[in-house]
C-alpha cells in the first residue's frame, strides 16, 4: 500500500523565521499598486506609507530574534543573531533614507512614488543577503540590492528638464557606471560560484564547508582543489566591488558624487552591509577550513584579504587628502572604512587558532557596521542640509563658517566626523577598537599597525572639514537650503546613534554578544 504524501504547513517550512525580509518585500508591492492608485494631491502618503512598511518588519525582527539558529526554504536561508542584528542595521538605514529622501525629491522636482518603491526593493535584497546559507541566495539577494541603486543613481536623469545642469549628467554618468561595472562583478560572482559548487558538488554553505575537508585530504594535485581556489578568489571580486574594495573602487567616487545625495547616503551603508553579510557567510560558514596547506590554519583566503585591506586602507586614506568635494571625500573615506573592517575580516581566517577569535572578529564588524551606518547616514545628512536645489554646495568651501550660521549643523557634523576619523567617545572609536583587537588576538600585528596609522591620516581631512566649519569665520556659512525638518530629524538620530554607542560601551557589547557564525 501506498502512504498518502503528509501536506507541509507554513509552520513546517518555517517560514516565519523569514517573516521580516518578507514582510518588507510584500509590503514593497502593495505599496506599489497604492502609489498607482493615489491621486496627485495625496502622493504625499507614499513615504509615509514606506515608513509604515519599514516600522511592521522592524516590529517582526524584534519578534523573531533569537539565540538559536533556524532554517528555512530548504536550508537556503538562515535566521540567527547575526541575521537579527543585520536587519536592524539595514531598517534603521532604509528608514533614515526615507526620511532624507522626502523634501529632497519635493525641491529637485523629481518626486515620484517608484524612489520610495525602489529603496524599499534594495533594503528588501540586502536583508536576503544577511540571512543567505546558499549561494543562490547570495546572488539573488545582491541583484535584488542592486539593480533598484543603478535605477536610483540616475534618478535625477529622468524627470529634470534642463539637460545640460552639471548636477544631471553627473548622475546619468554616475548610473551607468554603476550598471555596467555592477554587471560584471555579478558575473564575477556567478562564474566563482559556479566553480566552486563544481568542486564541493553543493551550493549550501554549510554542505560546502563538509566538502572542502574531503577535497583537500586528496592527491596534492586535486582538480577540486583547484575550482575551489579559483571560485573563491571570483567571488571576493565580485562581493569586493560591492563594498568599494580597493582594487575594486573605481565606481565609488563618481557614482557617490553624481547620485543623489540620499541614495549616496542609503547605498554607502546599505551595500556594504549586505556585500559583507555574505562575505562572511561565505568566509566563515562555507571556507573557512580552506586551506591548501597541512592544518586549517590560517585559511588560503586570508593573504588576499590582507592584501586588499592594506591597499584599501592606504589608496582610501591617502587619496581623500586631496579631494575639495565633500561627497568624493566621503566616497574614499567609505573605501577607507571598508579597509577597517577588511582588517576583521582577514581576522576570521585564524579559525584553527581559536573560535573566540572568529567570533570577535565577525562581532567587531557588526559593531562596525552599526557605528558607521549612524555616522555616515548623519554625515551625508548634514551635506544634504546645505546642498543646493542644483546639487552644487558640496565643496568644503561651503562648510566655511557653518557654525555661524548653523550652529546645530556644524556641531553635528564636527561629532561625525571625529567618528569617522575614531575619536574616544563616539561610535567610531568602539568600532575600530574592535576590530583592531580581532586582528591582534590573530596575530595580525602588521595590520593592525597599518590600519592605526591609517586612521591617524585619515583625522587630517576629516578635521579639515570641522576647521572650515568653526575657524574661517570671516564667512557667513551656507543658507542650508535643505534644512527641512525630516533631515533635522535623520541627523538628530544618527548623532544620538553615534553619542549612544560611543559611550554606553556595554550595550554595544550585549547586542552583539549572542552572535556566532561556527
Amino acid at each position: 500500500m501506498f502512504e498518502s504524501p503528509t501536506l507541509q504547513t507554513l509552520t513546517d517550512y518555517n517560514i516565519w523565521v523569514a517573516m521580516p525580509a518578507i514582510m518588507l518585500a510584500f509590503g514593497t508591492m502593495f505599496l506599489l499598486v497604492i502609489d498607482v492608485l493615489l491621486p496627485e494631491e495625496r502622493k504625499h502618503w507614499t513615504p509615509i506609507l514606506a515608513l509604515c512598511g519599514v516600522v511592521a518588519s522592524f516590529i517582526a525582527t524584534l519578534l523573531t530574534y533569537s539565540p538559536e539558529q533556524t532554517t528555512t526554504f530548504g536550508g537556503m536561508f538562515i535566521a540567527d543573531p547575526f541575521t537579527g542584528f543585520l536587519n536592524i542595521v539595514v531598517l534603521l538605514t532604509v528608514f533614515i533614507g526615507i526620511l532624507l529622501s522626502t523634501d529632497y525629491l519635493h525641491r529637485t522636482h523629481t518626486e515620484h512614488g517608484e524612489y520610495y518603491i525602489l529603496l524599499l526593493m534594495s533594503a528588501t535584497g540586502a536583508m536576503f543577503m544577511v540571512g543567505a546559507n546558499d549561494l543562490i541566495i547570495i546572488f539573488i539577494g545582491l541583484e535584488l540590492l542592486s539593480i533598484p541603486l543603478y535605477v536610483l543613481a540616475a534618478f535625477r536623469v529622468t524627470y529634470i528638464e534642463d539637460r545640460d545642469a552639471l548636477s544631471v549628467l553627473k548622475s546619468e554618468e554616475g548610473g551607468v557606471k554603476y550598471f555596467i561595472l555592477g554587471a560584471f562583478s555579478s558575473a564575477f560572482l556567478v562564474y566563482g560560484s559556479a566553480l566552486i559548487y563544481g568542486a564541493t558538488g553543493t551550493t549550501n554553505l554549510q554542505e560546502i564547508f563538509a566538502a572542502v575537508g574531503p577535497i583537500l585530504d586528496t592527491a596534492t594535485q586535486n582538480s577540486g582543489a583547484l575550482l575551489l581556489l579559483v571560485g573563491t578568489g571570483l567571488a571576493l571580486v565580485g562581493l569586493g566591488f560591492k563594498v568599494g574594495a580597493v582594487p575594486f573602487h573605481m565606481w565609488t567616487p563618481d557614482v557617490y558624487e553624481g547620485a543623489p545625495t540620499p541614495i549616496t547616503a542609503y547605498m554607502s551603508v546599505a551595500a556594504k552591509v549586505g556585500g559583507f553579510a555574505a562575505l562572511l557567510r561565505l568566509l566563515v560558514v562555507g571556507l573557512s577550513g580552506f586551506s591548501l596547506e597541512a592544518g586549517v590554519d590560517p585559511a588560503t583566503w586570508q593573504s588576499a584579504v590582507q592584501v586588499i585591506a592594506i591597499l584599501t586602507l592606504i589608496i582610501g586614506n591617502f587619496v581623500a587628502l586631496s579631494q575639495t568635494n565633500v561627497k568624493r571625500l566621503l566616497a574614499y573615506s567609505s573605501i577607507a572604512h571598508a579597509g577597517y573592517i577588511l582588517t576583521a575580516v582577514a581576522a576570521v581566517g585564524s579559525a584553527g587558532l581559536v573560535n573566540g577569535v572568529v567570533t570577535a572578529a565577525v562581532q567587531g564588524v557588526l559593531v562596525y557596521l552599526l557605528a558607521y551606518a549612524f555616522t555616515n547616514l548623519g554625515a551625508f545628512g548634514v551635506v544634504l542640509a546645505i546642498e543646493n536645489d542644483d546639487g552644487t554646495g558640496t565643496d568644503l568651501d561651503d562648510f566655511n563658517g557653518l557654525f555661524n550660521s548653523r550652529p546645530l549643523l556644524a556641531t553635528a557634523m564636527a561629532i561625525f566626523m571625529f567618528s569617522l576619523a575614531g575619536i574616544p567617545l563616539t561610535a567610531g572609536f568602539v568600532g575600530k577598537w574592535l576590530v583592531f583587537s580581532a586582528a591582534v588576538q590573530a596575530g595580525l600585528i602588521p595590520l593592525a599597525i597599518i590600519g592605526v596609522l591609517t586612521s591617524v591620516v585619515s583625522a587630517f581631512y576629516y578635521v579639515r572639514i570641522i576647521v572650515n566649519m568653526f575657524l574661517k569665520t570671516e564667512d557667513a556659512g551656507a543658507p542650508a537650503v535643505g534644512e527641512s525638518t525630516g533631515v533635522r530629524y535623520a541627523i538628530y538620530a544618527s548623532m544620538a546613534g553615534v553619542l549612544i554607542l560611543g559611550i554606553a560601551v556595554p550595550l554595544v557589547t550585549n547586542l552583539v554578544s549572542m552572535v556566532h557564525l561556527i
